[in-house]
């Protein structure tokens, strides 16, 4: 009885030690600094929007004391630098910019609306001025407009000189001490905390937190999710690629083959596949998308309703080589003044080999696929013969040797006028025009072949 007394005691007090240990460590950790780290090291562009957008989120929902977002980037989008500012200017918490090489025109517009900003020995910022990204020539002034007002506004919101920040833009801009007309603003390290635009030239993150006497701090580095990932994996040129491989030769296979099913269902997944994390990016605008159906509808019909293949095939074929390129790009509905050519040319390569191979698999296995045992389990392969039991006709008598007319044009099939009644007929290869007399020669089944009358 002593000893389960004994033991009942003993781990009465282990349990209360574990308790203490267990609160002293939870207000340990409550009174130390959360600092989230993140990286803008890319271009600026509808991913990296997004990208600062989840980061932030994350920051968030982490109870984060401190955002320091380390940067080193040459620019990109406008309208996506324009997007990210803003978050960052509306977040609650202090954001501070660790520019670790360049904040370069987009990035010198993120980098002032940060709180502070700490740069690294050699580190570079300014500008901003807007280019044509296909030829490198300064965009027209009323994008440089814009891009002035955003510059000084975000300047004189976080406490900086708001005529440095439009110099970073404009060349025409003199500043006594600073610059003269004719130059664009770009700061070094110590010209940038000469001016105000850099608190202090620093190593590390360690050193930025130690500057500001943050001794007990906790650095938590945001990291994409495994959705985010797989979503990134997609959005790689090479997969993008494949996906375009599988979209277009599932439709084609189906359109041959109607009613097999998988192709079809192949050709839905990988379009799901593509276009899902492009529109999640920002990508792929609702209209891109809407022009990619458009074109699908228009091939559909040239197929199923209107005899031949004339201006609605061609139409639906670049509809939706068209909105696979343009998917691709952060294009602002056809205007391309601000998207590199190497991104234009990337997409257009990837769209067109994906198209091009699809149909060199198709010509290649696309017969030997049809005799596969696969195949013949869901596809219908054998003739059905009159011989056999199987007959099937709509005409109340032998049409054979009848005469008439083409309703449509023949080549090789269309319809027939007989007796003033419609019915579907082809040649044997030949092509007839409309309204040329027509002789059936052979009836099958619920067709009629026929031959021009001579």
């Amino acid at each position: 009885m002593k000893n389960v007394v004994r033991s009942i005691v003993l781990l009465s007090v282990l349990l209360l030690t574990f308790v203490v240990l267990a609160e002293e460590q939870a207000k340990s950790d409550s009174t130390k600094t959360r600092v989230f780290l993140m990286e803008i090291r890319a271009d600026i562009d509808p991913r990296m929007n997004r990208y600062v957008d989840l980061a932030l989120e994350q920051a968030t929902s982490e109870n984060a004391d401190i955002i320091i977002i380390d940067m080193d980037t040459y620019g990109g989008a406008v309208a996506d630098a324009n997007d990210i500012r803003t978050r960052i200017l509306e977040y609650e918490k202090p954001v501070w910019m660790y520019i670790n090489n360049d904040a370069a025109s987009a990035g010198a517009l993120i980098s002032i609306a940060a709180d502070s900003i700490y740069m690294v020995s050699g580190a570079n910022i300014g500008a901003a001025t807007l280019v044509n990204g296909n030829d490198g020539s300064q965009a027209p002034d009323k994008y440089q407009s814009y891009m002035r007002s955003i510059m000084r506004s975000t300047a004189e919101q976080t406490g900086r000189d708001p005529l440095i920040a439009e110099g970073m833009v404009d060349d025409r801009v003199e500043i006594e001490g600073v610059t003269e007309a004719g130059k664009i603003v770009t700061f070094t390290t110590s010209e940038a905390i000469a001016n105000g635009f850099c608190e202090g030239e620093v190593t590390s993150i360690d050193d930025i937190l130690k500057r500001n006497n943050i001794e007990d701090f906790e650095i938590i580095e945001y990291e994409l999710s495994s959705t985010e990932q797989v979503i990134s994996f997609f959005l790689n040129p090479f997969v993008s690629g494949i996906l375009i491989l599988v979209i277009t030769a599932g439709i084609f296979f189906e359109l041959q083959t109607p009613g097999v099913g998988f192709p079809l269902a192949a050709a839905g997944i990988a379009l799901i596949l593509y276009l899902v994390p492009y529109y999640l990016n920002g990508l792929a605008a609702n209209w891109e998308i809407a022009v990619f159906f458009v074109g699908f509808v228009l091939i559909a019909l040239e197929v199923f309703v209107i005899p031949g293949f004339g201006v609605a095939g061609v139409s639906g074929i670049i509809c939706i080589v068209g909105s696979l390129i343009f998917m691709m790009i952060g294009n602002d509905f056809f205007n391309f003044d601000y998207v590199p050519t190497e991104d234009i040319t990337t997409a257009a390569t990837v769209v067109g080999v994906g198209i091009f191979s699809s149909m060199l698999l198709l010509f290649i296995f696309g017969y030997r696929i049809t005799k596969t045992q696969m195949f013949n389990r869901v596809a219908l392969v054998e003739t059905q013969e009159r011989k056999d039991g199987y007959v099937s006709t709509r005409f109340p008598e032998n049409m054979v040797g009848k005469k008439g007319t083409a309703n449509t044009i023949l080549r090789p099939s269309g319809r027939i006028e007989l007796d003033g009644e419609i019915y579907d007929a082809y040649t044997r290869g030949e092509y007839v025009e409309k309204g040329e007399s027509i002789i059936v020669i052979s009836q099958e089944g619920a067709t009629l072949k026929v031959r021009a009358a001579k």
